[in-house]
């Protein structure tokens, strides 16, 4: 038995929360102590989770060299769906079970890839600026378009991207989707049409990627597909930073190969405040 009669120790790795009355009352059940740190590094994590039966993660990269220094882990669950900030293949080595949440935020992340998209085909913050500057010139934004009858092009068909499809439809958008593991039939009962990537590419006026980040998908958009999409074209991306090649973002919209972009994540976060990409008038980052 651990001190107090504990028999487990759960680490959470980040006190983003105000309270974690929820999960101690879970936990209490096994009798399982929760230990509350703030972790940033390889080092803090290794010392406070070391001798943990489990960990609950939120932001904090859990590497090889942070699993292996484990004595008795047997489980870590993300705060979230996607579960890239873990070496999966160390906790398979090393007999430890990944868990996420596949339902984590659907609707505050569509909702944001919805604010994204409209915040940049309205040039919403271009507006915002010039007004601000004492610029009241329309023509700054132009050109603007009607929403109705644009193209939405979703990479990737999981719940998030589906749960924007069924929104934006109100907005009287048609709805393109690339996934290659998602069949045609799933795509047309939520009134969406299955498409190749380049075909998205090239028809798409507003494309939103929703990928988890693998060895795969990594740099999916790169200076190729940029310059497949038309040039009034935007991206979104409210799923992971390394989707997209960031200095070829960078040429696509400096060179005006597209239209704008809307990110919500980057490559390395947070973003350098000396990044080319805040120079620019085309993006939002939020």
């Amino acid at each position: 038995m651990k001190k107090n009669n504990y028999k487990y120790k759960v680490v959470i790795t980040e006190a983003e929360y105000k309270s974690f009355e929820l999960e101690k009352e879970e936990l209490n059940k096994i009798a399982a102590e929760v230990v509350v740190g703030q972790c940033k590094t390889e080092d803090e994590i290794i010392k406070i989770a070391k001798d943990a039966d489990g960990l609950l993660v939120q932001y904090a990269s859990i590497t090889r060299r942070v699993i292996e220094s484990f004595q008795k882990c047997k489980v870590i669950a993300r705060y979230g769906i996607g579960v890239d900030s873990i070496d999966l293949e160390a906790a398979t080595e090393h007999g430890i079970c990944i868990v996420n949440v596949p339902k984590y935020c659907i609707d505050e992340v569509s909702n944001h890839t919805i604010t994204l998209a409209l915040a940049c085909v309205r040039k919403v913050v271009i507006l915002n600026n010039a007004v601000k500057k004492g610029i009241w010139d329309l023509k700054i934004s132009e050109p603007i378009f009607r929403l109705r009858n644009m193209k939405l092009g979703l990479v990737g068909f999981g719940n998030i991207a589906r749960s924007v499809s069924h929104k934006v439809q109100a907005f009287s958008l048609s709805v393109l989707a690339y996934d290659p593991y998602i069949s045609s039939s799933v795509m047309t009962q939520n009134n969406v049409k299955k498409v190749s990537l380049e075909d998205l590419l090239k028809e798409a006026d507003i494309i939103s990627l929703h990928l988890p980040l693998t060895k795969d998908t990594k740099h999916i958009f790169s200076e190729k597909e940029f310059k497949l999409m038309k040039d009034t074209a935007f991206i979104i991306n409210t799923s992971r930073g390394p989707l997209i090649k960031e200095e070829d973002l960078y040429e696509a919209l400096n060179k005006k190969w597209i239209a704008g972009a809307g990110l919500d994540v980057v490559e390395k976060e947070p973003i350098d405040p000396n990044s080319n990409l805040l120079k620019l008038d085309n993006i939002i980052k939020k």
